[in-house]
């Protein structure tokens, strides 16, 4: 039986798409670009279940960008 996933948490955003690298700053999941970049390169980063290396990559509201076992999406 698979494990429950919790709830992402909703992280305001003004306009989108956004950057996944500036989003990852903005949830509090990356401390600076330069951070942001190396959990992306690392492979650390999935968004919607799948791996995410691209710092330029585009999200949505509604896609779930999840980190260390921490999962959040634009709102």
């Amino acid at each position: 039986m698979p494990t429950p996933q919790p709830t992402p948490q909703d992280v305001p955003i003004r306009e989108e798409p956004i950057r996944i690298g500036q989003f990852l700053k903005l949830a509090g999941l990356a401390e600076d670009g330069v951070h942001a970049r190396e959990i992306l390169e690392a492979g650390e980063v999935t968004v919607n279940g799948a791996p995410e290396h691209r710092r330029g990559a585009q999200i949505r509201r509604g896609d779930v960008v999840s980190v260390a076992g921490r999962s959040v999406r634009p709102a």
